[in-house]
């Protein structure tokens, strides 16, 4: 909240956050710099699953960042058009004081801090002024122009604010960020709540009657953080301080490749805020490293019962619920994550598997570079090994690369199926373990 900052702001709007207007990021070095990022996590590059990950991920990197190539005030230039307002001293309605405001714009941004993807979701009001009034469409459009930058939340609520505000010549401009933003799993820590947060920016006394339309969407207003709010970071890797045991040539390769990326990208590696990001990129990186999971796994075998689970008078079905579990997508380098449930049949006379054992079991395969139908598949031939046979594993997940490429499918959810042995001829039994799904889903 407070007066907008019109002569940073209005370079931004000329020139495009200091990129030339007609750059065209060249995707060759950052495809070469992918791969030496391939070759830090110790992955073949010649791989088939991943040969042509660099030139995917070169593509989806420029495609989320086309906002450097985009002028916000060639978007509303044209499309400002002339509506009159009530008599004057009437009240305020149309283009003369009539508040108007565009609700629940899904957009994605690339946090500066940490290179991942995180979901926005915008609201945008303004009240004309002049007797004009500018197409719904382009607000939307133009709050895209600077989602598609490296950003920080309260940056990108005062560049929509700005842009709108030079553009349209309202007399007055509010916007409001609901703000997603993954946190960086751990490998001895575990997994922590997703960061959703909110963020304003306000120009002009508009601010009661925009909140109160808001409130109708079920939003909590109070909530909201203005830029001179005291909080916690908003990315969790600048509160970070896991270490990742690697070699140090090896992070300073990795870190180089990013620094490289951010310059194709036509940002400035030196700008204070991009710093440390190459850096935090690779920590994060770092977690999916390829390692020896058999080696690791090994050691689960001779526990692997439950001992203090009484154990099956007869053959009967077990299964286990919601295993988290976080992985990056082998094809974009990008996250995807969600649950995985198990279900298998216990023998007479044995105990349960324990449920620490099959979470150890999805926290490996799943801390690599993964496809969805690939974990499945392992994830079930494992626990089936230890077990016997008869097994069945539903993995649902969220893909970041569904959101933050060109698709931008905002909320789509991924399930996946294997079925080994009894279950996958035994149709009641399939049922009934996806009907104890469904019921913890609705619970």
């Amino acid at each position: 909240m407070g007066a907008l900052d019109e002569g940073h702001f209005s370079v931004e709007l000329e020139d495009g956050v200091n990129v030339e207007v007609g750059f065209e990021p060249e995707t060759l070095p950052i495809e070469e710099a992918v791969k030496v990022l391939l070759q830090g996590l110790g992955e073949d590059i010649n791989r088939e699953g991943i040969r042509k990950t660099p030139a995917r991920v070169a593509k989806a990197l420029c495609e989320g960042t086309r906002g450097y190539r985009q002028k916000a005030k060639d978007i509303v230039q044209g499309a400002l058009f002339p509506e009159a307002g009530l008599d004057e001293g009437v009240g305020h309605a149309g283009g003369v004081g009539g508040l108007v405001i565009v609700r629940d714009l899904d957009l994605f941004s690339y946090c500066e801090s940490c290179l991942l993807p995180f979901q926005v979701k915008c609201h945008v009001g303004y009240v004309p002024s002049g007797q004009q009034v500018v197409g719904l469409s382009k607000l939307s459009r133009v709050a895209d122009v600077f989602a598609k930058r490296l950003q920080d939340p309260q940056r990108l609520a005062d560049e929509v604010c700005s842009a709108l505000n030079h553009g349209i010549k309202p007399a007055g401009v509010a916007v409001v960020l609901q703000c997603l933003h993954i946190h960086f799993p751990n490998l001895e820590l575990g997994f922590l709540d997703s960061t959703h947060q909110e963020w304003v920016k306000v120009s002009a006394t508009i601010w009661s009657d925009f909140l109160s339309l808001l409130k109708f969407r079920g939003m909590n207003v109070e909530k909201t953080r203005t830029k001179d709010s005291t909080s916690p970071c908003w990315c969790p890797s600048q509160s970070s301080s896991a270490l990742i045991p690697c070699k140090i040539e090896l992070v300073h390769q990795m870190d180089a490749a990013v620094t490289s990326i951010l310059k194709s990208l036509g940002e400035d590696p030196l700008r204070k805020e991009l710093v440390r990001t190459p850096n935090r990129y690779v920590r994060w990186l770092m977690n999916f490293e390829k390692a020896n999971l058999e080696l690791k796994l090994n050691g689960f075998v001779c526990g692997k019962m439950d001992p203090f689970h009484p154990s099956c008078n007869e053959a009967e079905m077990q299964s286990e619920l919601n295993l988290a579990f976080w992985s990056l997508c082998e094809h974009h380098l990008l996250p995807f994550h969600g649950v995985v449930h198990i279900g298998y049949f216990c023998t007479k006379g044995t105990n349960p598997i324990a449920r620490s054992i099959l979470e150890s079991i999805v926290h490996f395969y799943g801390f690599k570079l993964q496809v969805q139908e690939r974990l499945t598949r392992q994830v079930s031939e494992t626990v089936s090994s230890l077990l016997g046979g008869d097994v069945i594993v539903v993995v649902e997940a969220s893909h970041s690369c569904m959101v933050s490429r060109g698709i931008e499918k905002l909320g789509s959810n991924t399930a996946t199926m294997a079925l080994l042995g009894q279950f996958s001829t035994d149709a009641a039994a399939k049922d009934m373990f996806l009907q104890s799904i469904q019921n913890t889903s609705t619970s």
